[in-house]
């Protein structure tokens, strides 16, 4: 699971995923509520791929705000059939969500420790995520576009189980190799598990990454209320 992440500079957007970028400023941590960048296709029906700034954590037309706060992963497992999940799952609004980093707790000392996990390479990772539209943000009658993150079972993930509360389900979210973030837009809900794979250990570093300030910010931005 991830509900914390560090979103690509707009350099590193452009050179690792050809996207233009969205002419906004993005916090250098995410947390659910705030906005980031993801990577879709139009839905002009132009089926041209676009980064567009979209909320971290669904809010489907039907729900309040404060749903963010809840639904910034979606378990594969079930996202086809919960109420805020479905209507984007068989829709096909699927999103790659570029991350330079996600942030995980460790407890092998008895207390949580955040954790930062990367790529091997130094690369951004392009993490698989659904999006969904609704007409008005509710604080300003502008459109919001949303999304969660797509997570799997780690159990048996040689660097990813070693995360959450030792009682806890081990999760990790999923993450593309490039090449499979084109045939991910384009994916369909009867072959989307095809991509629900786990990203090799190997390819992936953790280090410690304490928090130098423990308070927990705000979830619901007034970032909704500026869009």
């Amino acid at each position: 699971m991830c509900a914390n992440y560090l979103p690509p500079r707009s350099e590193r957007l452009r050179k690792y995923f050809d996207v233009d970028v969205p002419d906004k400023t993005f916090k250098p941590e995410i947390f659910p509520g705030y906005f980031a960048p993801i990577i879709r296709l139009s839905d002009d029906g132009s089926d041209q791929v676009e980064c567009v700034p979209a909320c971290f954590g669904m809010v489907p037309p039907w729900a309040d705000l404060k749903l963010a706060r809840q639904t910034y992963n979606a378990r594969t497992e079930t996202v086809a059939a919960k109420p805020s999940y479905r209507h984007a799952f068989r829709k096909r609004q699927f999103c790659i969500i570029p991350t330079d980093a996600i942030f995980e707790p460790n407890y092998a000392s008895g207390k949580a420790v955040r954790w930062k996990i990367s790529d091997a390479e130094e690369r951004p990772m392009g993490v698989a995520g659904i999006w969904e539209w609704r007409p008005n943000g509710g604080m300003n009658d502008r459109p919001l576009i949303s999304f969660s993150m797509l997570t799997i079972n780690a159990n048996e993930h040689l660097l990813m189980r070693r995360f959450h509360k030792p009682e806890d389900e081990k999760r990790m979210v999923v993450i593309l190799a490039p090449e499979q973030y084109e045939t991910w837009l384009h994916a369909n809900p009867e072959n989307a598990p095809d991509f629900f794979q786990a990203y090799p250990a190997e390819q992936l570093i953790a280090e410690a990454a304490p928090r130098s300030v423990t308070r927990q910010p705000d979830l619901l931005s007034d970032e909704l209320a500026e869009e």
